[in-house]
Parts: C-alpha cells; sequence; structure tokens
C-alpha cells in the first residue's frame, strides 16, 4: 500500500481552553464533539460563503490541530489571531508532516473523512514509499477535487467543490462564517456548478481553459495530469460533445456523488 509525504500540505496548531468553541464558530464542521483521534473536514470560509481555506480537523486531547495548504498556513493564522479577539486560544505552526496512504488505510493510519475511497491520513514520521504525484493521481481516478491543488479556491463555494456531499459542511450545527449563503444553496438547490472530473487523451489543457459545450462555454479546467484533470462544470451542459481546445473531453460524476 503506498505511502506518500503531502509537501503540499502543513499544520496550525489551536490550543487551549476556548479551542473547540473558537473553531466551532467559525468553521463549517462541528469542533464542539471532536473528540482526540477524531479526524474531520471542514473548511474556512469568507463572510460572503466563498472558500477561504480547506481543512482537515485533528482532535487534540488540548485543542484541534489544523491541516491546511502549506503555501496558504501563515494567510490561515493571520485570520485566526484576526477572530481570536479576548479567546482563551493559541494559534501556532506545528511541524509535524502530513502523510497519505491509499487505496486502502495503513497502520496508525485514520480514515479520510471525504471518501473511504480516498484511504487515509496521518501525522508524523512514516515509511514513505511513494511521492505526492502518486497521491495526487490516486485523487483524480476517484474524482474528488483538492480546492487548493485544483485551484480556484478563492471563487469557489464549498458546495461547488462537493463539500457537502464529501462531509465537509455540517448543515445541523449553526451558525459559522458564510453560513447564510451556504445553506441558501443547499436548502434551496442553487446548484449550477461543480468540480467534475474530466478525461482525454494527452497532456492536460492549462488552467483556465474552457470547455464548451458545441459552442456553448459548459466550464473551466482547473488542474489536472496526463489523461485527466478536475474542472468547474454547469451541471445544465453536461450532456452533449464536449471540447477543451478543440480537444474532446468526457466529463462524469463520479459514483460516490449518487450516494
Amino acid at each position: 500500500m503506498p505511502i506518500a509525504r503531502l509537501t503540499s500540505r502543513a499544520l496550525v496548531r489551536v490550543s487551549g481552553p476556548d479551542a473547540r468553541p473558537f473553531l466551532h464558530n467559525l468553521l463549517t464542521q462541528d469542533v464542539e464533539t471532536l473528540k482526540p483521534g477524531d479526524l474531520r473536514f471542514g473548511a474556512l470560509l469568507s463572510p460572503p460563503g466563498r472558500l477561504l481555506f480547506d481543512l482537515f480537523l485533528w482532535g487534540e486531547a488540548d485543542g484541534v490541530t489544523l491541516d491546511v495548504a502549506a503555501g496558504r498556513r501563515d494567510a490561515l493564522i493571520q485570520r485566526l489571531t484576526l477572530y481570536r479577539l479576548r479567546a482563551k486560544v493559541n494559534v501556532a505552526a506545528d511541524e509535524r508532516p502530513v502523510f497519505a496512504s491509499w487505496p486502502g488505510v495503513a497502520a496508525g493510519f485514520t480514515v479520510d473523512p471525504r471518501l473511504s475511497e480516498l484511504g487515509g491520513r496521518a501525522l508524523g514520521d512514516q515509511p514513505a514509499d511513494a511521492d505526492e504525484d502518486d497521491w495526487h493521481d490516486h485523487r483524480l481516478r476517484v474524482g474528488a477535487p483538492d480546492p487548493d491543488a485544483d485551484g480556484g479556491s478563492d471563487r469557489a463555494y464549498p458546495i461547488e467543490a462537493n463539500f457537502d456531499l464529501l462531509n465537509g459542511v455540517d448543515f445541523r450545527k449553526g451558525c459559522f462564517v458564510g453560513q447564510e449563503t451556504t445553506s441558501r444553496m443547499k436548502r434551496r438547490g442553487e446548484i449550477k456548478k461543480r468540480m467534475l472530473p474530466i478525461a482525454f487523451h494527452g497532456p492536460p489543457p492549462p488552467p483556465g481553459a474552457e470547455v464548451l459545450n458545441g459552442e456553448l462555454r459548459a466550464g473551466e479546467v482547473l488542474t489536472g495530469r496526463n489523461g485527466a484533470a478536475i474542472a468547474l462544470m454547469r451541471l445544465d451542459r453536461l450532456e452533449g460533445a464536449l471540447t477543451v481546445d478543440g480537444r474532446p473531453v468526457q466529463a462524469r460524476r463520479p459514483e460516490w456523488m449518487s450516494r
């Protein structure tokens, strides 16, 4: 079973007596019930409801460890510090590495809270025998978007990035930053676009390339590898002949989207 260090991810430790209620009021996920050893998936949104940070939340005895895109860690620390006000919390970088195993869950790993098909995750040194590119190849086969790795995270709404289908939003927990827009989109079914896998022959189109359905714009390529990519697609224009830069492509809804 391959194990890879995810160098694109980094950790932020939030500790102190107010750590859980502090994060619970900010994030899309229920933090109050997060027990030591638990792992959940969530996000911190902008007040208008767009994605700022996709996060994995690790329950610790004295707080919560957040797994965030490495290039965004300092921005997350700054944002949480601004929100802290009088809360009794400490926000600091945690230098432990992040690892993934797939397609199963290696010993000492915790199942990925988004999908069991994505394998497991672990913090701290592990005997890696694969690299992060191998992990992303697997993720694209599963059809699961990674908002930061795939780009467009600062423009997308969490539901467009399938957070509602990947256990990334707890709609029962009450308020969080950006909650009004997120709940309204889900409740009213105002979901016009989603991140979906696309398949093609050859190298990936450049990020930002248009997916066309005939002459109509059907989506935008976010990122990819040979033969596969993630695109932000209009759900009403999936049927028919799709092309990118004149090449035929196929968009698909992964099986897990209909569970």
